[in-house]
């Protein structure tokens, strides 16, 4: 179908920009994989997102930025993308099922995915034993132990929601020599005796018969294994950018390189969040990602 803006992620960038685009008047689609709010879904509870002064969880905050999308006039369709084409000043977004969204402008806003440690094991028991979302999986080690592998504030964040969830103990690994989270968050953690840090070490390989029983670590030269239950590495994202990377540049990360005005190397294709180049990742900033990519994209169409 013919819109005036496809918009690619319904997370916080792309909802925002989607808002703004469909108040201007423009016919605006957002196109996204899952539900709408994507990873903010996962978060138990957002502390850091103005005009929540008790906090949100991801699930609440999602769906009622979509209702204000939609009330907006924007459409919302469910399709995996898979490819973005150009031709002349018009652009075709591509789904895997064969769908296809036209547009005089996009904007790509599908976000990040969770990184791996890329360790031997993790993989082979991933969903049995090593998760990706503290929320959706803790209560399946309730009273059991297990490792957090990360030192940032989705590592720590997560550790609470874990033992929130009946996890006895946490094995919090990072590899530095102090956590890189805000300093609330680093406090909190500080003050649950049941998370154990261990710094300067690294978790080299998951082992299990069946699902998840030991891992190894390596403590400068010292390796020891330790029995576990479950593994959760929060240790960064990887942008969801392959899809469009024949079209528009990207940095050897893979995130989409913009200007200020979060303008691509192709006039017409916009980025907002953290799929872009030197994104700081926050949800706030994501928001506001969104906003100025919309008033980009009308003045581009302005000009057209």
């Amino acid at each position: 179908m013919d819109y005036d803006v496809v918009v690619v992620g319904g997370g916080l960038a792309g909802l925002t920009a989607s808002l703004y685009t469909a108040r201007h008047g423009l016919r605006t689609v957002l196109v996204e994989q899952m539900m709408p709010g994507g990873q903010v879904l996962n978060t138990e509870r957002i502390e850091t997102f103005p005009g929540f002064p008790d906090g949100i969880s991801g699930f609440e905050l999602g769906p009622t930025v979509q209702t204000q999308v939609e009330n907006a006039g924007a459409e919302v369709e469910m399709a995996t993308v898979a490819g973005l084409t150009r031709d002349g000043d018009r652009f075709t977004v591509r789904g895997e099922g064969g769908e296809e969204f036209r547009g005089r402008a996009v904007v790509i806003a599908n976000g990040s995915s969770r990184r791996l440690l890329g360790v031997p094991g993790e993989s082979e028991f991933l969903g049995r034993g090593v998760g990706q979302c503290a929320s959706c999986d803790g209560h399946f080690f309730a009273g059991k132990r297990v490792v957090v592998v990360g030192g940032g504030d989705s590592a720590l964040e997560e550790s609470a929601v874990l033992l929130e969830q009946g996890v006895a103990q946490i094995l919090l690994v990072h590899r530095g020599k102090s956590f890189r989270a805000q300093k609330s968050i680093v406090d909190k953690i500080g003050s649950l005796g049941a998370i154990k840090p261990l710094f300067e070490t690294e978790l080299t390989e998951v082992r299990g018969e069946g699902t998840v029983n030991e891992v190894v670590l390596r403590q400068g030269d010292t390796t020891r294994t330790e029995a576990v239950d479950g593994v959760f590495p929060f240790v960064g994202l990887d942008p969801n950018s392959a899809w469009a990377r024949d079209v528009v540049d990207v940095d050897p990360g893979g995130h989409v390189v913009t200007d200020i005005w979060l303008r691509t190397s192709v006039p017409g294709v916009f980025a907002a969040g953290d799929i872009r180049q030197n994104s700081a990742a926050q949800l706030a900033s994501a928001a506001g990602d969104g906003a100025t990519a919309a008033v980009a994209v009308v003045r581009y169409l302005d000009e057209q």
